[in-house]
């Protein structure tokens, strides 16, 4: 997917500016970049390839070169960023987290009216900030030129641009699918996507930008510039699966969420074990909240060893993924024989690295093995960000199931999105058999909005139930509980 950190000081901002980067690393695995500006030199701007090694150690040498008060940085699973602009409104930085669905036509539309090249090009296509970049360069202002690459967009796109005079505008995606939180600290402040970067870098996390709102950020402060609109669409993922645990997005934690959700999905099971267990990292956070629940030991039957494997879902190589996952995750024998354990996990995707990890169980001697879903069966590919694990929804496990039962993969979705129907409880069926698990019981939409404790209505569930977000969902109360 991606991230980005922007900071505005009234000293030298790199070391911020590093670290507050890499603290969003989790994010992404292709490109990392950074930009500065030296009031007497300019913009200075490093570009790294970090498929194969952490942000941190390609970095390191360039920060001890760069100087500056005002800088971007990003993490990018996309294209490499962040770019300089030279414009009419003055040459500026630009990083952005996007998801352009409608990107060939709107480089066809900026063909025919603006510009006759693209410089920058993307795995052979054009780069989606440079194309942002010629957007939001038809504006009269970076305000004015913001709302129009926003509204322009298909998909979801937030933003940080440093201009010249050392002005960082920040903009979040306009139904605030992604994040954007401001940090202050005396003689600083800055932008993020995950409130992580803030504390150890002595930021206090000081708001949540609204849904379509642009900052103007300085060291004194930051002024909205566009006021935020009404309709907010976050994605729900953030908590349940790809947020980082110290992160809060509106203000709620996502590692206070995800022990709501395990404890939600305990109090609806009846299955009884000798062990919950998190498929780590982000299926912890919910294990635990299970065991404090059933009251029952929590335990850690796998661990993960990271200093050489990242995180196994970006590479874009199944077989690549596959490996990663394998490598990394290494079983404890003493904890798994003669044991009927329950395993919570953030999601099942595709189910590929899953049915792997289930084998191995049973290879150290598991009894029984129990899968818990921290959310609902995916059925639809997700259309608004790129973090999804999957370029197909037919990738997707409860899609097979679907097929399998029904002869197409897109038939009867509404009934199969239903938990309490006879077609979803075939389709579970149909995934715990290829799992080869003891027993599988997802959790419940209602359930897994309740734990986020936000209003129904601003979040998108579209992966689950084909719900962009703003829908009035019938028996649902106003935080997402089923009346």
């Amino acid at each position: 997917m991606g991230g980005f950190f922007g900071v505005v000081s009234a000293d030298d901002c790199t070391s911020d500016l590093f670290y507050g980067t890499d603290f969003h690393s989790h994010l992404g695995t292709y490109r990392g970049g950074l930009a500065v500006l030296d009031p007497e030199t300019g913009f200075d701007r490093r570009i790294h390839d970090i498929s194969t090694a952490q942000f941190r150690s390609k970095f390191e040498d360039d920060i001890v070169k760069m100087r500056g008060h005002a800088g971007v940085g990003v993490i990018s699973d996309t294209d490499s960023q962040p770019l300089l602009i030279g414009s009419h409104l003055g040459p500026y930085a630009l990083v952005t987290v996007a998801r352009i669905n409608n990107l060939a036509e709107l480089a066809s539309l900026a063909f025919s009216k603006w510009t006759t090249h693209f410089s920058e090009m993307s795995g052979g296509g054009i780069n989606p900030t440079e194309l942002v970049a010629t957007l939001i360069n038809q504006g009269a202002t970076f305000e004015e030129g913001i709302q129009i690459a926003q509204g322009a967009v298909d998909g979801s796109l937030s933003l940080l641009l440093l201009t010249e005079k050392g002005v960082l505008y920040a903009a979040r995606d306009r139904y605030g699918r992604t994040a954007v939180a401001i940090g202050a600290k005396e003689g600083a402040r800055a932008a993020a996507m995950e409130t992580t970067a803030f504390p150890n870098l002595d930021y206090e996390t000081e708001r949540f930008l609204g849904p379509g709102e642009v900052v103007r950020i300085t060291a004194e402060g930051a002024e909205t510039r566009v006021a935020p609109g009404d309709d907010l669409r976050v994605c729900t993922f953030l908590w349940v699966y790809y947020g980082f645990p110290a992160s809060s997005y509106e203000g709620v934690s996502a590692e206070a969420m995800r022990y709501r959700s395990g404890a939600a999905l305990a109090r609806r099971d009846t299955v009884e074990a000798d062990l919950a267990a998190g498929i780590p990292d982000s299926g912890t956070g919910h294990a635990i909240g299970y065991a404090n629940e059933k009251k029952i030991p929590y335990g850690r039957p796998f661990a993960k060893y990271t200093p050489t494997w990242p995180r196994s879902f970006m590479p874009q190589a199944q077989a690549t993924r596959d490996l990663v996952a394998r490598m990394k995750l290494i079983p404890i024998r003493e904890l798994i024989q003669g044991r009927r354990i329950v395993f919570c996990d953030d999601s099942i995707v595709r189910g590929t690295q899953l049915k792997d990890t289930i084998q191995r169980l049973y290879d150290a001697g598991a009894l029984e093995v129990h899968m818990r879903p921290a959310c609902p069966p995916l059925v639809h590919g997700c259309k608004f960000l790129n973090f999804s694990r999957s370029k197909s929804e037919m990738d997707l496990a409860a899609r097979r199931a679907v097929k399998e039962l029904e002869g197409e993969s897109d038939r009867h979705l509404d009934e199969y999105a239903n938990p309490d129907s006879d077609r979803h409880h075939a389709m579970v069926e149909r995934i715990r058999t290829r799992l080869s698990l003891t027993t599988l019981q997802y959790q419940r939409l209602d359930d897994m909005v309740e734990a986020t404790t936000l209003p129904v209505g601003s979040l998108c569930t579209y992966c689950w139930d084909g719900c962009e977000g703003g829908c009035k969902r019938e028996g649902f109360g106003e935080t997402g509980k089923l009346l």
